[in-house]
């Protein structure tokens, strides 16, 4: 089984104001509970495709935490993001044969507010421009919940593309197909946006794209530029336009719209 979009971290800086916040904008949102080191605790957003948004804000400083850096700055919006393995032990192996040297397996776990116990496993990835991986040790579904919780009054359904910014598309690009091997690196489309100074490279993620950013140019301030997801498109059923939903309400998240058929045109 190829490795598929398991979620995406926005962090925010209170839980129950995120949680009233994306109501409004028409989620379905379900409290996930706190974490098992007691550091965060998250609410989840699960779509039909079987992703989610994970709403995740810190209950006490975590200087050893991942996300620690954008904890102490106060930041909100996209940390990260996961994808999904059929075994984790085997893709972790495997990427390392290839020489990428993710860390794990690493425990992980959450207390849900009903008493349930859950409990995952990490992967790390080496560098910044690299998703983590999460694999189920109890059963998925009572992580990501099925059912009317994954049925949206504003008509999203999923994933449709991911954006990551890279400094170096070529060495991003590498590393990638390191960790999706090559049947998937050999899928992988490269081009120029014209008049945008940006080249891409599109991965397929199950039925969402993955896309890769990198500027043609390097900046002429000479600052390192930040890596990792910039930006995010879903599916809405019934949809009309592609719209970006406002960035105060999603907490700093660059999240659009995208109607799940083209609209007709006279």
């Amino acid at each position: 089984m190829p490795l598929t979009l398991d979620h995406v971290v926005v962090l925010v800086s209170d839980l129950e104001g995120a949680i009233t916040d994306y109501t409004q904008l028409g989620f379905t949102v379900q409290r996930g509970g706190t974490h098992a080191d007691g550091a965060s605790h998250n609410a989840l957003i699960g779509f039909e495709d079987g992703s989610y948004l994970e709403l995740l804000a810190f209950l006490k400083p975590a200087p050893d935490h991942r996300w620690a850096a954008p904890q102490q700055a106060g930041t909100q919006g996209f940390i990260d993001f996961a994808l999904l393995p059929a075994d984790l032990g085997s893709v972790i192996a495997a990427a390392r044969l290839r020489g990428l040297q993710y860390e794990g397996p690493i425990d992980g776990g959450r207390l849900r507010p009903d008493g349930e116990r859950l409990a995952w496993q990490f992967g790390w990835p080496p560098t910044s421009d690299l998703p983590f991986l999460c694999g189920d040790v109890t059963p998925r579904a009572l992580r990501v919940r099925e059912g009317e919780v994954r049925i949206h009054p504003n008509g999203v359904t999923g994933v449709k593309a991911l954006s990551v910014t890279v400094r170096d598309l070529d060495a991003s690009v590498k590393r990638y197909g390191a960790l999706f091997g090559a049947d998937v690196a050999a899928r992988v489309v490269r081009s120029v946006l014209p008049g945008t100074g940006l080249r891409i490279a599109r991965f397929p993620l199950g039925d969402a794209e993955l896309l890769l950013v990198s500027p043609i140019a390097a900046d002429a301030t000479g600052r390192a530029m930040a890596q990792g997801l910039s930006g995010l498109a879903l599916t809405q059923a019934g949809g009309t336009f592609a719209h970006r939903l406002p960035m105060a309400a999603t907490r700093g998240a660059a999240i659009e719209l995208h109607p799940d058929a083209p609209a007709n045109r006279a």
